[in-house]
């Protein structure tokens, strides 16, 4: 070893015949990480060997990109709204709450009410203030991820700062100059940057991984803030690995972490949460003044739940009125967008690629005035404002996000009006999401006077997690790590295979056709390029999921081809026939004119 390093004397806290749940996960989380940095450091030194003058990092630090924050908010000016005032509010006490110790801290602001910019001034001043080295942005939706890297680009004034990590990613999209975009893919593989902003699914995954490409960016986790928003989206089935991963980044990497939200989940302590991996809340701080007291301040809607009602009825109720309308099925918006008519709505949906939907959100905000129609997309992370919502029947936490696109800046001068309806028959829940709903509806009748209350929502969280005790680590990742015992054999392959937070059971097909299909560029790259991962993040922009039967038919009625089976395998699959995707509402494999026995 080089002379100039002082390695430690290893020193093991107990006996290894005394070891026990919680040493064992330390013990297999600090491996990760150890495996981290060795396999970053190889491929960095096999990178400087061969391509000496990759364009790696960036010059800005977090103090840069703190003063920059501190300008733009001081040229917010005064707030001249109720809501803006709130939302001033939470900024300075984002500001006061940085000063403590790094550790767990929550920040429970109502929707609308701030917390993107409050979160990233808490993050930079704590960081600074701690000794931190990045932020790291953790969102459930690609499309939050996708507007707060740009709230962030905006409000820090240097894009290059700002790493946007996920499978949709368009770096040549986001610089014009190939270097900055050639920097930021590199920067994509080992987090390399000030700011990250990530999904929960890439974030979570890692940090369970085996592999040398998931796992090199872990090391570079210690020593972050990391913001976990809208937190009540963590993933029931694996909810105590991921909390028992927070804690350890807390206590083992010199972290701190924020649970980000308007509906903080029960998953500490003091809530009846039964497992050890529970967040204790003597130990967690409130970063928001008062969060009952702002949700008072904060009320804009009113909630009612109304029962049951038609597709027809919905569709006379909203028909010429600027009204959203959230429901549970790709299915379902798409037969109240037809009932509606062509022109007399907006839809909204993954049926739609991520240009087609970039693309109406912007019709939106130019002034549309009549009704929207979509899937829960649209509940976190984007900014809209209508005067009344109507809601099919979901989790409580759904719920609450939908009423936050109801006079969402208090505007109105009156409460808007939140419309909680059973969908006609046909239409239900996913069956994932039932148990959810289900329990809402019982929430709704017992908290009729205020279903959105934080009350509620405690009560609402509390039967969620107590009704599903057995299965908030439903693939037994912590048994399996608490059974290496003292030989700490540990199974890393097998969690890792295991530790899905989304089951694959769609299969993506890229649309060739049309407005929202393959531009030239992305066209090119799938007939000539080399590497699978680059052809994928170029074409995900015109890509939806479909199911594999769906795809399977596509191809075996000739209006979708594989392309390049004999590089790709099944791949990348390119739907040909224009007629099946429609320039408002997207995909529809529901024509039989066009593909024969597809809907049997």
């Amino acid at each position: 070893m080089p002379e100039d390093i002082d390695l430690p004397a290893p020193v093991m806290p107990v006996p290894l015949a005394q070891l026990s749940g919680k040493a064992l996960f330390e013990i297999q989380f600090f491996t990760r990480m150890l495996f981290s940095a060795l396999v970053d450091a190889d491929f960095i030194e096999t990178e400087r060997f061969y391509t000496p003058d990759a364009p790696r990092g960036t010059h800005t630090d977090l103090d840069a990109l703190r003063s920059a924050l501190a300008s733009r908010l001081a040229g917010f000016g005064p707030p001249v709204t109720a809501v803006n005032q709130l939302r001033a509010e939470v900024l300075d006490a984002a500001g006061k709450a940085a000063e403590q110790p790094t550790g767990l801290f929550t920040l429970t602001v109502p929707t609308g009410g701030g917390k993107t910019l409050a979160s990233l001034r808490f993050a930079l001043d704590h960081a600074q203030r701690q000794g931190l080295r990045r932020v790291i942005y953790v969102a459930p939706f690609t499309a939050i991820i996708e507007q707060t890297s740009e709230v962030f680009r905006d409000a820090l004034g240097d894009r290059d700062a700002v790493l946007e990590h996920h499978t949709g990613f368009d770096a040549e999209g986001t610089f014009e100059e190939e270097a900055q975009a050639e920097r930021l893919k590199l920067a994509a593989q080992n987090w390399d940057r000030p700011v990250v902003v990530t999904t929960a699914v890439q974030f979570f995954e890692s940090i369970f991984a085996n592999r040398t490409q998931k796992c090199r960016k872990l090391h570079n986790i210690a020593g972050s803030v990391i913001v976990l928003d809208e937190a009540q989206t963590l993933p029931v089935n694996f909810l105590l690995p991921c909390l028992a991963a927070l804690k350890e980044l807390t206590r083992g990497y010199g972290c701190s972490v924020v649970l980000c939200t308007a509906t903080q989940p029960a998953i500490r302590d003091d809530d009846g949460l039964r497992a050890d991996e529970a967040i204790p809340a003597a130990q967690t701080r409130e970063i928001a003044p008062d969060p009952a007291e702002l949700y008072r301040r904060l009320k804009r809607v009113e909630t009612h739940f109304i029962g049951s009602l038609s597709n027809a009825d919905l569709v006379a109720r909203v028909c010429g009125q600027k009204a959203l309308v959230i429901v549970n099925n790709k299915r379902q918006a798409r037969a109240i967008y037809d009932l509606l008519g062509k022109g007399n709505a907006l839809h909204l949906s993954t049926n739609m690629t991520a240009a087609h939907r970039r693309a109406v959100l912007a019709q939106l905000h130019g002034g549309f005035d009549r009704p929207v129609v979509s899937t829960a997309l649209v509940e976190a992370g984007v900014d809209l404002d209508f005067p009344e919502v109507w809601r099919a029947v979901a989790g409580l936490d759904s719920i609450v996000q939908a009423a936050g696109r109801c006079n969402r800046n208090g505007s109105l001068g009156r409460l808007g009006q939140v419309h909680v309806f059973e969908p006609e028959d046909g239409f239900s829940p996913p069956p994932e999401l039932r148990q959810n709903a289900e329990i809402a509806r019982d929430i709704l009748r017992v908290h009729a006077d205020d279903p959105l209350s934080p009350d509620a929502v405690r009560a609402y969280f509390r039967r969620l997690y107590w009704d599903r005790d057995a299965d908030l680590d439903s693939c037994e990742i912590m048994r399996r790590i608490n059974e290496a015992g003292n030989r700490l054999d540990f199974p890393f392959a097998d969690i890792a295979k295991d530790f899905k937070l989304i089951e694959e059971v769609t299969r993506p097909l890229i649309v060739g056709t049309g407005d929202y299909g393959l531009d030239d560029a992305a066209r090119k790259l799938l007939e000539y390029g080399e590497y699978a991962g680059a052809i994928a993040r170029a074409v995900q922009r015109y890509t939806i999921s479909v199911s594999p039967r769906v795809r399977d038919e596509l191809v075996r009625v000739g209006a979708a081809h594989v392309v390049r089976p004999e590089h790709f395998d099944d791949q990348f699959v390119v739907l040909d026939n224009s007629r099946l995707y429609d320039d408002a509402a997207g995909f529809s494999a529901e024509n039989p004119e066009d593909l024969g026995m597809l809907i049997a």
